[in-house]
């Protein structure tokens, strides 16, 4: 099986840096990381930040474990490899966080789908949870887009957690009965 270009690129220039090249060593994390954002990006679409942590985690990895590598072995599996256990603790640290929350209402319409309307969004957003009192838009803010539990909510703010799963909930009903007044 012949090797992809892009394989040949990467090894050769990890096979470099391993060698002490630390030009070759930069050129191939520079490499890497576009091809690591590719792949993590077709994998994770529409959550371009955690795409960019997890390529910086990644790159971290490989890095710390770059001596682990067997340099007659594809170079790309290796990485992919990592990639992929980045990429499952990201989505199990999410999940875990997302089974102590309340999901977000499925009519609040405040998803975009390309970087232009999601800052446009976050404006939105934003002003619409000015218009919410402090006990509705706090827990909104730390809980569901700050990514805390509901405990650590709780500590921040001083409220109780039974108060700031009502602030939550009502705080949601809010804003989905305002954006759908605003859009009729």
């Amino acid at each position: 099986m012949a090797k992809s270009e892009a394989e040949t690129v990467l090894h050769d220039l990890f096979v470099r840096g391993l060698d002490g090249d630390a030009q070759a060593y930069h050129a191939f994390l520079q490499k890497l990381s576009a091809h690591l954002r590719a792949f993590l990006g077709r994998r994770l679409f529409g959550w371009p930040d955690d795409v960019e942590d997890l390529v910086q985690e990644c790159l971290l990895a490989m890095h710390n474990q770059r001596h682990t590598y067997q340099i007659d072995q594809p170079l790309t599996a290796w990485v992919h490899a990592i990639a992929r256990y980045k990429m499952i603790d990201l989505l199990r640290s999410k999940a875990s966080r997302e089974a102590l929350n309340d999901p977000l209402d499925d009519e609040l319409a405040v998803f975009a789908e390309s970087a232009t309307e999601a800052s446009d969004a976050r404006r939105d957003l934003a002003g619409l949870l000015d218009t919410l009192p402090d006990r509705h838009r706090l827990p909104i803010v730390h809980v569901k887009l700050e990514g805390l539990s509901v405990a650590e909510a709780a500590r921040k703010t001083g409220m109780s957690e039974s108060a700031i799963k009502v602030g939550i909930h009502r705080g949601l009903k809010a804003l989905a009965l305002k954006i759908k007044e605003s859009s009729s």
